[in-house]
């Protein structure tokens, strides 16, 4: 078996589909697209460092590009062997009709953490993650806090009703 960063006969490695560009195994996952900036994915992995230098000066790579790297004990996200990001991502309510998309084709699925920790959710919600959050969207930025508690993401949800 080919894992995502090409290498073979090793276990696959948990790939975090919101990953940091500048770590050395980082590949580009998809572009942003249209004016929601939803994910299109690449059909096949590219080498972050391969692309960084040609995004335009002034403007974060996040912002047109998402990344994947290695989920790591390290990350502000984890918790325990979990990823804590994805688990708040669901705590928000999908869109009417979300259940019944198609799935989106992602070469980093088999070896993804969010789809071998709650399936087919996570993939369903992946393309609308943005890793590079606008301060006035305050739903996305606490979602996005490593510290955020599913408490206060319900809490903030009843609020705004």
């Amino acid at each position: 078996m080919t894992t995502v960063d090409g290498s073979a006969g090793q276990p696959p490695l948990n790939w975090c589909p919101s990953g940091d560009a500048s770590r050395p195994e980082s590949v580009v996952l998809g572009v942003r697209s249209g004016d929601g900036g939803e994910v299109v994915y690449l059909a096949e992995p590219v080498p972050a460092a391969d692309v960084l230098g040609a995004v335009p000066a002034g403007i974060a790579p996040n912002r047109v590009l998402r990344f994947a790297s290695h989920c790591v004990s390290e990350c502000a996200n984890r918790v325990g062997d979990a990823c804590g990001l994805i688990e708040r991502i669901r705590v928000v309510p999908e869109e009417a009709g979300a259940d019944e998309r198609s799935l989106p084709r992602c070469h980093l699925r088999p070896q993804c953490k969010w789809w071998n920790q709650v399936g087919v959710e996570g993939c369903r919600r992946c393309p609308a993650v943005v890793t590079l959050n606008p301060h006035d969207d305050e739903l996305r930025v606490l979602v996005a806090g490593p510290d955020t508690t599913l408490e206060q993401v319900e809490e903030w949800m009843a609020a705004a009703e």
